[in-house]
């Protein structure tokens, strides 16, 4: 491909891009303003095809915007929430010339095979399945010519989008969450990045119960560049294969899942803010592959303490201690009312763990009672005039929707109550941050 290709493409892609957003801008302000009846429902199908045909990181907020509830009508939501990480692939002729710009006009002479055919595509990049000389089974992540132009794009098309919403309602101030994509977006382009967060998982589940059943990649750094990332192939099913399974299985699945991501979480603070289904496999004896870990998000231990006293503060019915913790997290200027606005919505995420018993968690995308809620919290903060979430909670939020969605879908049962209070059981803020510290600090061998 060359340059002039390459801006053709571009062109072509910002203007797809474009015409999807001025659609959505068309239905969200004939619907609200001038009351016109779209089919919205094809009107969504459309914009979901555009969005899973481009090569780039708004399909991811498409994603995460359909979490959001209240964030897009419906239809829209449902059909985000299908969207999977698929682009088009590169050819092998434009293959070759990305090897060789990473690693050299000798590049196959490193490898004792090398897939012609990626075996996957995603948002950033696609993967070709290899061997090492000494014949280990090596998964190739090479990114896509130009993302930094696209992310830059993508971003000023997101900018447009969450206008949008604030113009569709004043519930939610957007800035800081835009803020927030764009970090943990520019920090995805980088799959040095992507390799000393791996190593930081290595470290955390080599320590302690979380390990159990929960694989992590190995790097191979010779083989590894800020645009070529190798890892060892870890063989696997999709998750979503499982759904028929024994209740048993599914119940021990649903366990390590739980525990990969929120054992970093609430012992080192640390978690894995993309947990699409693509971003894991199941292996034949039931274990976990966790396989992509370009968005990783650290959080301050007094950020994680204030989960724990949020969590306290239902149990008890203590107002002060819930007041405590919305300050701690960055909530500014809230008022009486406000607070028990958001505590409903916090009740509600919190249910399935004040709950002491064996039960499935509790249905916030699909289920009634999550969606009454939800719409009654957004209406309530749209009529006080709006409230700005930290940015922290972007893909702390991501992250808790993603995999208590799967959750859901596997339909499993567990005693959540028992299995959050065994990783909280004694909580000490600067432990978390001593260890924190150690895994981060040491060096990826």
């Amino acid at each position: 491909m060359n340059d002039e290709d390459s801006l053709s493409a571009r062109l072509k892609r910002y203007g797809q891009v474009s015409t999807a957003v001025g659609g959505l801008a068309a239905r969200l302000a004939g619907q609200k303003f001038l009351g016109l009846g779209i089919d919205s429902a094809s009107h969504a199908q459309w914009l979901t095809a555009v969005l899973g045909n481009l090569k780039g990181p708004l399909m991811k907020v498409a994603q995460f915007l359909a979490t959001v509830p209240g964030a897009l009508p419906p239809e829209y939501a449902d059909m985000f929430l299908s969207l999977q990480m698929n682009a088009p692939a590169m050819g092998w002729a434009f293959v070759r010339r990305r090897m060789v710009g990473e690693l050299g006009p000798d590049w196959q002479s490193r490898f004792s095979e090398f897939s012609e055919t990626a075996v996957a595509a995603a948002s950033l990049g696609q993967v070709h399945r290899a061997k090492s000389q000494e014949g280990e089974d090596l998964a190739c992540k090479l990114q896509y010519p130009d993302m930094p132009s696209i992310i830059k794009a993508d971003l000023g098309q997101l900018k447009l989008v969450l206008s949008l919403y604030e113009s569709w309602s004043q519930a939610l101030d957007t800035a800081e969450v835009q803020e927030e994509i764009a970090l943990r977006l520019a920090e995805e382009l980088d799959y040095h990045h992507e390799a000393r967060n791996i190593g930081v998982y290595q470290r955390i589940f080599a320590e302690g119960e979380g390990a159990s059943g929960v694989h992590i990649p190995r790097v191979f750094p010779g083989l590894t560049t800020q645009r070529l990332l190798t890892l060892s192939w870890m063989e696997g099913q999709s998750l979503l294969t499982k759904a028929q399974a024994s209740l048993e299985d599914r119940n021990i699945l649903s366990h390590r899942l739980f525990m990969a991501w929120y054992y970093p979480f609430y012992r080192y603070g640390v978690i894995h803010g993309d947990p699409h289904p693509g971003n894991y496999t199941v292996r034949a004896d039931g274990a976990l592959n966790i396989l992509d870990f370009g968005c990783v998000r650290i959080f301050p231990p007094s950020f994680i303490e204030g989960v724990i006293n949020l969590y306290r503060s239902l149990q008890r019915n203590d107002r002060d201690l819930a007041v405590h913790a919305y300050e701690a997290w960055g909530f500014k200027n809230l008022t009486e009312e406000m607070i028990d606005i958001i505590t409903q919505w916090a009740r509600l995420l919190y249910g399935p763990l004040l709950d002491d018993r064996v039960r499935p968690l509790q249905d916030l995308l699909d289920g009634s009672q999550g969606w009454e809620t939800a719409t009654k919290v957004h209406a309530e903060l749209e009529r006080l005039g709006g409230i700005r979430p930290p940015k922290e909670f972007v893909f702390m939020d991501r992250a808790a929707v993603g995999i208590g969605s799967v959750i859901m879908r596997l339909k499993a049962e567990q005693n959540w109550h028992q299995l959050f209070e065994s990783l909280i059981e004694n909580f000490d803020v600067q432990e978390v941050g001593h260890r924190q510290n150690k895994v981060l600090s040491q060096k990826n061998p």
